[in-house]
């Protein structure tokens, strides 16, 4: 499928889209964690394996907190548990993928702002190792970019997606780049990857949540988009967009789903009622496909919809 690029489109653009074709929207549910006292758990990765269980990594961490720490949780009658003998890490916002036969885990670290008084700063970090046990840090991105990942790619090489704020990414933009190794990476590399140009207007953002590698060489990338309204409140789309990574061409934005197509529940805020946060999409491979999210920075839902990269692996 050939990858053509229109013009930038307003998360409003693209609830528009996404509500005019009525989309599949099924077995909506909530995911219940337990074995971590009080605490929420949300913005999960989807199902990933490890030794031959099917595990979770979760963001854990207090209603009235930023502070929080990543667990990971098999499923038990129905209920997700903390895997026992797992470590657990002082992440937010966890991730998963496979590079070279081994599992790389990331997350966002924050720390204490290097010049500002009482304030927060934050990375990307990784971690890899044959498995969750043994899992060790190999990089850390620039000071204050959210939503760094990476891919391996058909020849073995690396995909890397960045987001950067400020000068260059304004509130947040997707760029792209690709190494041949992990040693390749750099904070240099990342700062000069270029950005896919035409994603999001100046004063909307968005970030790449996880990559799937397409069985014709592109790239299917989860991500999200998202928007202040009047108000100051916070509106969060999942969505996704495919990429080629040979010619750097990529797809239109689209949306997946939108926040009243999974059960009603608790928020960390009243401004964060309207976020979905793409933790990561399962391919079901008979034309669906379970998106696993963050729900309003409080809680995890799954949500059975269209599988969103059928199209482009179609010649």
């Amino acid at each position: 499928m050939e990858l053509n690029k229109g013009s930038v489109k307003t998360c409003e653009t693209l609830l528009q889209e996404y509500n005019a074709h009525a989309p599949l929207a099924q077995n909506a549910e909530k995911l219940v964690f337990t074995g971590v006292g009080d605490k929420d758990v949300y913005n999960i990765t989807a199902p990933f394996e490890d030794e031959g269980k099917q595990v979770i990594a979760g963001r854990v961490e207090s209603r009235d907190s930023e502070h929080s720490e990543v667990y990971f949780f098999v499923e038990q009658d129905g209920k997700w548990v903390p895997l026992e003998g797992a470590p657990t890490f002082t992440l937010q916002d966890p991730f998963q993928t496979h590079i070279g036969g081994e599992l790389v885990l990331g997350g966002v670290q924050i720390y204490p702002h290097p010049t500002m008084e009482n304030a927060l700063m934050w990375r990307t970090v990784f971690y890899k190792g044959k498995n969750i046990a043994s899992l060790q840090p190999f990089f850390k991105g620039p000071d204050g970019m959210k939503d760094l990942r990476l891919v391996e790619l058909q020849d073995g090489s690396i995909g890397v997606f960045t987001r950067p704020q400020g000068d260059k990414g304004g509130r947040g933009k997707i760029g792209f780049a690709r190494v041949n190794r992990l040693e390749d990476l750099s904070i240099d590399l990342i700062n000069d990857t270029p950005l896919l140009d035409g994603q999001f207007t100046d004063e909307e953002w968005g970030g790449a949540n996880e990559a799937h590698l397409l069985k014709n060489g592109y790239l299917g990338v989860l991500g999200h988009i998202a928007s202040f309204d009047a108000q100051g409140d916070r509106h969060y789309y999942p969505m996704v967009f495919a990429l080629d990574p040979a010619t750097g061409q990529f797809s239109d934005i689209e949306l997946i789903a939108v926040r009243n197509k999974f059960l009603p529940g608790a928020a960390k805020r009243s401004d964060l009622e309207d976020v979905v946060f793409s933790g990561g999409l399962v391919r079901n491979g008979d034309g669906t496909a379970t998106l696993y999210a963050g729900i309003s920075d409080a809680e995890a839902h799954r949500l059975t919809i269209a599988d969103p990269f059928v199209k482009f692996e179609q010649a």
